[in-house]
């Protein structure tokens, strides 16, 4: 099935080509790996069509996971002269309906994420159109299947993947044969685009998309995933049986198609998940921990109670060959995960602590029990707000809080007739405003004191003064959209300034790679960098990683454990509970619509089971932590 696409994989020593998966899947250990390998394919065919004299073809996705591949695609064109006047381009979907100058539209999205910074013909620009009436629809479809059919067809579709499986908006049921057309979309779908719609009931109920026959027919196919949510989808439309349940599994049946993924999305594929399955593999000190702490869970014993044969039959024979002794192994690796519980995170002796934070509330949230422990136990704990989370506020909370200030100017300042217009202005300002209508930056401000009012009431809760308390407000996540910049040397200076003023012994940082709109990858990226630019001034602190509300590190990752007792635990939630913007409905709450406390302490109290499940201490929850090793 694999054929020229899955011969050039190895653009990098840190790929990884996966040959057991039904659909040839390549995996980079980075979103930017990935974006450069995907770009360097659209150029080479596009530099090789444009030596022939002839057009290429492309079909293109919209969504945050291509947006790496466009702004590689134009590093190319303007340092390298890649030249798009002979490209012709198919854009898969489009919302229905959708005014073309909406910020919610793809023809929108494309031309400023795209075809505004290279040199595509407007000509040889196609996007559906969400802007025709209900009775032009089927018309409209088949011209534009008739205008990819004049050109020859596409020589490359570039794809994203949905949660759904879908691939374009080809739902759960669509049909191999499916050609354009109006389609209703899935309710995960909605979900997972409600936040560049604010809020789920904003976002159209309908689209029109090229359909899964239409993208059969290009001549090769790269779909893309990133991130851990989209693990199980990637699992179940590369290694699983063909289904119109997931349309993405269609790509099977094509004869030149590749999956390129960043480790993340693989991490549901077999040969990530359980290599020892698929054959003979490099054994590791952390594959051999991954290992049998999966046993454990397969045969449901502890680590300790861990027989000869339930490695033999289990496919971990290789263990015992390379070992010669099930109790060498068992026991390397419960001491391990023993040693690394630790109910002192920062040591004895008082030490300087940086927690950095992409949100305004991401520090309780993710690791509230440890900063509060850090607190108690006498460190200068410092906590680095990185973002101001504006965006993340529903207007009617602002209105409250305008409110609240209109009322007490009346009280106590009621001849400031120049303020009190001012904010009945902002009143009615709201009242008018469409759902979905960009903030201005005056009601951003608003959104964003906002949050820092609540972040430093959670602190303070925590036991971390308002004086330690540093709001960074990068400057790539000021755009006022969900859509952000990538990270700047702004960005990294203003974290290493940071770093230098406090130099700190240890820093916390947010690993997830499962936040819907990847503000905590960019952060971390800031961080990553700026403790590189001051290592060579002597500025090296401890570097520990903790995940966010979405997901949590699986038992052989973790490198420490912080226990949290009871009265920890509810401290921890009465920290929450002063993020009241965030409270009861978060605007941008992912795929789990719980609030962000029960997230958290279920997350916690679950690790705590699966410790005592492995035979280890029985402690009432636990927060988790990974040493930065050079990778998210």
């Amino acid at each position: 099935m694999a054929t020229d696409l899955s011969r050039s994989v190895h653009v990098t020593p840190k790929s990884k080509f996966v040959r057991h998966t039904k659909v040839p899947t390549v995996i980079f250990e980075t979103s930017s790996e990935l974006a450069k390998y995907v770009a360097s394919v659209v150029a080479d065919l596009i530099r090789k069509k444009n030596e022939a004299g002839v057009s290429t073809i492309l079909g293109l996705p919209t969504g945050s996971t291509p947006l790496g591949v466009y702004r590689e695609l134009i590093r190319l064109h303007n340092e390298e002269q890649l030249d798009f006047s002979n490209v012709i381009t198919f854009n898969l979907d489009e919302y229905w309906p959708m005014d073309p100058d909406s910020i919610h539209s793809y023809h929108k999205f494309m031309h400023e994420n795209f075809f505004d910074h290279v040199n595509v013909k407007p000509e040889n620009i196609h996007i559906p159109r969400g802007d025709i009436a209900a009775e032009d629809v089927d018309s409209f479809c088949e011209e534009y299947e008739h205008s990819i059919e004049k050109v020859g067809g596409l020589d490359l579709q570039l794809l994203g993947i949905g949660r759904s499986g879908h691939i374009g908006f080809n739902e759960p049921g669509s049909a191999r044969n499916s050609l354009t057309r109006l389609v209703n979309l899935d309710p995960v779908t909605r979900r997972d685009a409600a936040s560049g719609f604010f809020g789920e009931d904003n976002v159209p109920h309908h689209a029109i998309t090229m359909g899964v026959g239409s993208i059969l027919a290009a001549k090769k196919i790269i779909i893309m995933a990133l991130g851990e949510h989209k693990a199980p989808v990637v699992k179940r439309a590369a290694e699983d049986e063909v289904t119109d349940e997931v349309s993405a599994s269609f790509l099977q049946t094509h004869t030149n198609s590749l999956f390129a993924v960043d480790s993340a999305a693989a991490a549901e594929l077999t040969a990530m998940k359980t290599p020892w399955i698929v054959g003979n593999i490099e054994w590791t000190p952390q594959l051999e921990k991954k290992a049998v702490i999966w046993l454990t869970r397969e045969v449901g014993k502890p680590l300790l109670k861990l027989e000869t044969e339930d490695f033999l039959h289990n496919h971990l024979h290789q263990l015992i060959h390379k070992h010669g002794s099930v109790g060498q192994i068992r026991q390397r690796v419960f001491d391990e995960l023993l040693e690394g519980i630790c109910t002192k995170p920062a040591g004895v002796d008082p030490k300087r602590v940086i927690v950095f934070s992409p949100h305004p509330d991401d520090d309780v949230i993710s690791m509230g029990g440890t900063l509060i422990t850090l607190a108690d136990q006498g460190h200068d704990v410092y906590i680095a707000y990185m973002t101001s989370g504006n965006i993340a506020v529903f207007d009617h909370d602002a209105l409250r809080h305008i409110d609240f200030v209109l009322e007490f100017h009346k009280l106590f300042h009621p001849d400031d007739q120049a303020t009190l217009t001012h904010l009945q202005n902002l009143k009615e300002d709201i009242d008018s405003k469409n759902a979905g209508d960009l903030d201005t930056p005056e009601m951003l401000g608003i959104k964003g004191l906002i949050r820092k009012t609540e972040a430093t009431a959670g602190a303070e809760v925590a036991g971390v003064p308002e004086e330690r308390l540093r709001f960074l407000n990068l400057p790539f996540y000021q755009t006022g959209q969900v859509s952000k910049k990538p990270i700047g040397e702004e960005d990294i200076a203003i974290v290493a300034d940071l770093l230098r003023e406090i130099n700190p012994h240890q820093i916390y940082v947010a690993g997830d790679l499962s936040d819907p709109h990847g503000t905590h990858r960019v952060c971390a990226e800031a961080v990553i960098n700026a403790v590189d630019v001051v290592a060579e001034e002597g500025i090296a602190p401890e570097f520990w990683m903790y995940r966010g509300a979405w997901e949590e590190y699986e038992p052989h990752e973790i490198e420490r454990a912080v226990p949290l007792s009871p009265e920890v635990v509810l401290r921890k939630r009465e920290a929450i509970f002063k993020h009241e913007s965030q409270k009861d409905s978060a605007f941008y709450p992912g795929s789990d619509k719980r609030e962000f406390w029960v997230r958290a302490e279920d997350r916690t109290r679950n690790t705590a089971t699966v410790y005592n499940d492995l035979g280890l201490p029985e402690y009432f929850a636990i927060e988790a932590f990974k040493h930065y090793h050079g990778e998210l």
